[in-house]
């Protein structure tokens, strides 16, 4: 009888999640002396870091998307996941919000988010572009640059270019003022001007080649000593090293014979937009997409995202980019390892390093072992070599012979054989750890049941319409973004209809817009909602409506969902109403689209600012025995108290409509748990064989994208805490729900026929001499409460439902022992 099964379940508990700073874990480019700082160049085979190649595996944390509290840990993570290189934007429009005005703390220290790389021994990537993409707001551009007349962004423009070079000078001096290039004994080892303006440059003609040119030209006169690259831009002039962002990069080739192959986004997942499913990537194709990286040649990969984060207050991109960007990355949205992904990674990691000094010492040579299958070799010596054996079949297994030995190779996977011999890791064969239960909080429980309230809610109910004396009235409908200049989401719009007597009261109105919602009222009465979504944000909507003999009001509050950050002329793209009609029931139509209409940038409660800590015991606030639920564009206000712990805690915002929120005066963003995803398209068991898509593999169908909202730790503090939220269609805040992870259950399967774990493998061993394990580990700072299920043999189900087999060795006991004797000691 094959015995080739042993699987275990575990359930790690935690009395607290560790978010304070990481110790120093040594440096690796700091301790040179002056006299002997690192030399950085590159050549065809990869980056040359101190006279020596490298292959390196990157992964983005955006700085902003979490709390500088918790960088240390994310980054250590990062470092035990495998990672040499942290990559991360600069963000423009949030470093200089006015002309000539800069700012770089808290969330925004880019300096010490940096040093904080650096501190854990890690390289730094720094995409200063100033156009970021990213789902972030405008694309990263500050709004003030679209009102500086005659500017044309992205194009041999002189006021843009001036602008863009002031910036990227104002962050290179920067980082050469604290020393932090590596020729300096810095971390920062690239740099990036411009971001995927190849995917868009048609567009631009004539005056988008001149402007890549401009853009490297201006790159290289900064002087940092370091290599400059544009991703996605085949024309980027020598000495700037183009590169490949996508779902697969294997078959990319730089424009010049000199430059390394180098894949600056491989995308982990997908972002999330407000009434989509929620997108995930198997770990086995993204093990898939970066074996077959390096095994054609490849020496630098980075994860877009390994730690995604959150888009708190307004920095979420448009349209309609939910507030989670946690982008089914290596780290979740909170900072907690997700597994298999991060572990699998981290093996695979391990495997590529141990095959690193073939990767740079040669070219690959190729063998075709059959139909879709086929081997690259590298070789150091005649007789010494590292080889990666590729099945790129999406739906056959097979046996190939390499070498003189047997190998399987599963369908749409890699094998890695550090020795030309011996199968050190597997794409499709996940041997790491996993994690049972989908929701990152679905063992959480609620505060006292409901939030904790430290005291009765209040509220605050807006008036429909103009409500203040900075209102103007002008002929015409204006486009919002050049209204408002994103100062705030809203603007209202706001005529007057009259109706004679005799005349017919029923009507139809039509409304069109350029996005991205719209709540319509008449004569002060909600009678209708539209919103469009992420790939298309315009909609139009029609109406009945009864109007009242005389004066009718019209007002319609025009909702902005973040403003665009990608595409052609992404820049210039509008928003807001573009026509309204009032049709009679005798088809009669009426075009008020060019009549005068009153403007009010804003909500009345913005402007009072009560979502600020300074009115927690303002009289604005109403209080009562009955809590005013499911209304339109009514505030509300709690106190909360905060559970025990250090961890991350999530706002479950599921009764909700859509919103804002914020907890003692900082956003945790926007809500929309009122639009539900199609109820189509996902799928229980996502087959990871064959080319991935952003809508290939999906979960939560038909409903919300989002309901929990992240709420970092150090945004609370012990006693309450003030909550306030912004409800624009109507909700009932009794009933949502603080929660805090308090357990994880875990799970590994391996089976004699898996490779051994790829960092125990030693060279000069035997073919197939090695044996595979299983390895279960906590969070760091957690401790092992229970171990459910440990057998050897052929055990049946799956992680959370094992059931001994027909062979089965209780290893129950003998593991609870192993257990009790690491804690023992």
């Amino acid at each position: 009888m094959k015995v080739d099964n042993p699987r275990s379940l575990w359930r790690c508990n935690i009395p607290s999640i560790e978010t304070a700073k990481s110790k120093k874990q040594g440096n690796l480019i700091s301790h040179f002396t002056t006299q002997e700082l690192p030399k950085l160049t590159y050549d065809h085979k990869a980056l040359v870091i101190d006279g020596k190649r490298r292959v390196l595996q990157s992964g983005s944390i955006h700085y902003p998307r979490t709390t500088p509290e918790v960088w240390p840990e994310i980054i250590r993570k990062s470092k035990e996941g495998g990672l040499d290189v942290i990559e991360t934007y600069v963000f423009w429009n949030y470093h200089e919000p006015v002309r000539g005005q800069y700012y770089f703390e808290g969330r925004f220290d880019l300096v010490r988010f940096v040093k904080t790389v650096q501190e854990a021994g890690l390289f730094v990537h720094l995409r200063i572009g100033p156009y970021a993409c990213a789902e972030w707001n405008y694309g990263g551009f500050p709004l003030w640059l679209h009102f500086i007349p005659g500017v044309q962004f992205r194009t041999s423009n002189d006021i843009f270019k001036n602008a863009m070079k002031s910036f990227l000078t104002k962050i290179v001096d920067l980082m050469k003022d604290d020393n932090l290039f590596a020729s300096q004994g810095g971390p920062i080892i690239l740099a990036q001007v411009e971001n995927e303006y190849g995917n868009v440059q048609w567009a631009y003609g004539v005056g988008g080649e001149l402007y890549v040119k401009w853009a490297a030209e201006t790159a290289i006169s900064l002087n940092t000593t370091v290599p400059w690259v544009m991703c996605v831009q085949e024309d980027a002039p020598d000495p700037v090293i183009n590169t490949c962002n996508g779902f697969y990069c294997d078959q990319f080739t730089p424009n010049s014979p000199s430059k390394p192959k180098m894949w600056t986004e491989n995308y982990s997942g997908w972002f999330l937009a407000f009434g989509y499913a929620v997108p995930y990537r198997p770990v086995e194709d993204l093990a898939f997409a970066v074996a077959r990286f390096f095994e054609r040649g490849g020496s630098f990969q980075n994860y877009y995202m390994y730690f995604g984060g959150t888009n708190f207050g307004r920095i979420a991109g448009g349209p309609m980019v939910a507030t989670s960007y946690d982008y089914d990355a290596p780290i979740d949205e909170y900072g907690f390892i997700r597994q298999p992904k991060w572990g699998h990674l981290r093996d695979l990691h391990s495997a590529i390093k141990q095959c690193e000094e073939y990767l740079v010492s040669s070219d690959p040579v190729h063998q075709q072992l059959g139909k879709k299958l086929e081997a690259h070799v590298y070789y150091k010596h005649s007789n010494d070599c590292a080889a990666f054996l590729a099945n790129y079949d999406s739906g056959s297994d097979a046996n190939v012979t390499f070498n003189g030995n047997t190998y399987f190779l599963p369908a749409w996977s890699v094998s890695i054989l550090a020795d030309c011999q011996n199968v050190i890791f597997n794409t499709a064969k996940v041997v790491t750890q996993r994690h049972i239960g989908d929701a990152l909080f679905s063992r959480s429980t609620t505060v006292d049941g409901n939030l904790g309230v430290a005291s009765p809610w209040s509220w605050y109910k807006e008036e429909v319409g103009i409500w203040g004396n900075n209102s103007f009235t002008k002929p015409g409908l204006l486009e919002q973004i050049n209204t408002t200049k994103d100062t705030s989401d809203f603007l209202w719009y706001s005529t007057s209809l009259y109706v004679e007597a005799g005349q017919d009261k029923e009507h139809f109105l039509n409304i069109g817009s350029l996005g991205h919602a719209a709540l319509v009222f008449v004569n002060k009465r909600i009678v209708a909602f539209g919103y469009g979504n992420h790939d298309d944000a315009s909609f139009s909507l029609t109406q009945k409506i009864s109007l009242e003999e005389g004066n009718n009001t019209l007002d319609v509050l025009s909702m902005l969902i973040g403003v665009q950050n990608y595409g052609p002329w992404f820049d210039v793209q509008g928003a807001g109403i573009h026509s309204v009609f009032l049709v009679d029931l005798h088809k009669t139509k009426k075009d008020l689209s060019s009549g005068k209409w009153t403007y009010q940038v804003g909500l009345e409660g913005e402007y009072l600012g009560l979502d600020n800590v300074s009115l927690t015991n303002s009289s604005l606030w109403s209080q009562g025995t009955s809590l005013p639920v499911n209304k339109s564009l009514i505030w509300y206000k709690g106190t909360i108290l905060a559970p025990e712990g250090n961890g991350p805690l999530a706002l479950n915002l599921a009764t909700m409509g859509k919103g804002q929120a914020w907890i003692n005066g900082q956003s945790i963003g926007r809500y929309w748990s009122a639009y539900l995803s199609p109820s189509t398209g996902c799928t229980d068991n996502c087959d990871y064989r064959g080319a991935y898509n952003s809508f290939k593999c999906q979960k939560k169908c038909g409903q919300p994208a989002q309901t929990l909202y992240h709420i970092p730790r150090t945004w609370v503090h012990p006693g309450e805490n003030l909550l306030v939220l912004h409800e624009e269609l109507g909700g009932d805040p009794s009933q949502i729900s603080l929660l805090t992870r308090t357990g994880q259950d875990i799970c590994s399967i391996v089976s004699e026929d898996d490779p051994p774990p790829a960092d125990s493998w030693k060279p000069n061993l035997e073919f197939m001499s090695q044996t595979p394990e299983v390895r279960l580990t906590c969070e760091h700072g957690w401790h092992i409460a229970g171990i459910n299920f440990a057998s050897f043999g052929t055990p049946e189900g799956k992680c959370g439902t094992f059931t001994p087999g027909n062979c089965h060795a209780d290893m129950l006991t003998i593991v609870q022992k192993v257990r009790n004797t690491y804690f023992a000691t």
